[in-house]
């Protein structure tokens, strides 16, 4: 047996002993951990700036990777928030009394042992243990070797949590950084419960093509935003300016802008903003000599060494940087199709004071979020009310869009009797 291996057995028991606790105690427990986190800030950026020094400063992953004091604080204030969430465990989903007196339930549970594979974010460490442990499941971690030592960090602090609370801290697993331990979670059967993936394209692919237990794939997002025709120019360049630049290496970021041909003569306003970031724009025909021309000043309309072009792979391209591609169509329908031919299923925004467009948008775009008049960045498990989020998924078996505690459980059903036997 790997370490790998043993680690995973000992996250199962864990599961088991996890039925023990009540909600009040696991509350408590995750109180003091947002304590403890906080109490022990300079540990966590000791550790997290041995994981940023060795990473290139061009790397669009490093945003992700760094801490500071307020984002450990933010991390803390999710745990609190989780903590107060009411406990997704044994709500009664349906019952009945069946036509034999047989009483019958059906009633939630937990997963039992959940799986996360994940790349440079160190506050998912501390995110999916408390989600996990509010929601009774046991969780084996295995996050990228660009953030190890600062998962690592987080998962010493939750350990000793779980200790001072005489609770079993095996119920949290953080697996070896190197690639063979992956292997090892997704090939246990009949331990792990549940695999979520969230990261990379590659490292999705390689879950899909190697898990042989259930998962999840979360993430990859190629974000869209329709600029309808009609629609504000001043709320609209507000809203991609935050939606590309905000965040531009996480998975709400705004990948490919849409804009209603008759709006051309509007682009340069709505992504005027997005040049004091260095955005560099990939755009098509169209959109590029709207862009490139001359104002009444004399000034490019788009400064000419950030504005490219688009190819055709720019528009299934997750950027998780700053570039955008602009697409030029000439009715809602064609922006409808080009998100329906390029999407991953993630986050799409119609911007529009159409009330028939917008309802149109809403319900033919089948995506996991889809918002009308506001940024693509609320896709968060933290801006739901969830508290946090074990991923973001893009499928549409068991969850969809940020997953919270309810995704984290199952359900199961309960039959009481008094002697009945089936005829």
């Amino acid at each position: 047996m790997t370490k790998t291996q043993a680690q995973i057995h000992l996250a199962k028991l864990a599961s088991i002993n996890l039925a023990q606790y009540d909600d009040q105690k696991i509350s408590q427990v995750l109180l003091d951990l947002a304590v403890a986190i906080e109490h022990q800030t300079a540990k966590i950026l000791q550790a997290n700036r041995l994981d940023a020094d060795k990473m290139d400063t061009s790397d669009p992953k490093l945003s992700r990777l760094v801490l500071d004091e307020n984002k450990i604080k933010n991390i803390a204030d999710g745990i609190r928030q989780v903590s107060q969430l009411k406990t997704p465990l044994r709500k009664i989903l349906e019952k009945r009394i069946l036509d034999n007196g047989l009483f019958l339930k059906r009633v939630s549970a937990p997963l039992g042992v959940v799986g996360v594979v994940y790349e440079a974010r160190p506050n998912v460490t501390p995110d999916i243990f408390s989600l996990c442990f509010k929601s009774g499941n046991a969780c084996v971690l295995k996050g990228g070797s660009d953030a190890h030592n600062s998962h690592q960090a987080f998962v010493e602090i939750i350990t000793d949590v779980l200790e001072k609370n005489n609770l079993d801290k095996n119920c949290i697993q953080l697996l070896s950084p190197r690639r063979e331990a992956v292997q090892d979670l997704l090939e246990a059967r009949g331990l792990v419960d549940l695999v979520v993936a969230r990261g990379s394209r590659s490292l999705i692919d390689f879950t899909r093509d190697n898990a042989k237990v259930p998962f999840i794939e979360t993430g990859a997002g190629v974000v869209h935003l329709y600029f309808d025709k009609g629609a504000d120019v001043k709320k609209g360049k507000l809203i991609v300016e935050n939606s590309k630049t905000s965040r531009p290496a996480v998975c709400n970021a705004l990948d490919t802008l849409i804009v209603h041909e008759d709006e051309l003569k509007n682009l340069p306003k709505l992504v005027g903003k997005l040049a004091e970031h260095q955005v560099e724009l990939r755009a098509d025909k169209r959109a590029f000599e709207s862009l490139s021309g001359r104002d009444s000043f004399g000034q490019y309309q788009y400064p000419t060494k950030l504005l490219k072009h688009s190819t055709a792979k720019d528009y299934d391209t997750e950027f998780l940087s700053l570039k955008m591609a602009i697409k030029t169509v000439v009715n809602l329908a064609e922006a409808i199709q080009h998100i329906g031919a390029h999407s991953t299923g993630h986050t799409e925004v119609i911007l529009s004071a159409n009330q028939l467009n917008i309802e149109r948008f809403l319900r033919e775009v089948d995506s996991a979020a889809v918002y009308s008049n506001c940024a693509t960045v609320f896709t968060d498990g933290n801006q739901y009310g969830l508290g946090a989020e074990v991923g973001i998924s893009t499928q549409k078996l068991h969850a969809r869009g940020p997953m919270g505690l309810d995704a984290l459980t199952s359900y199961k059903w309960i039959l009481q009797g008094d002697g009945q036997v089936r005829e």
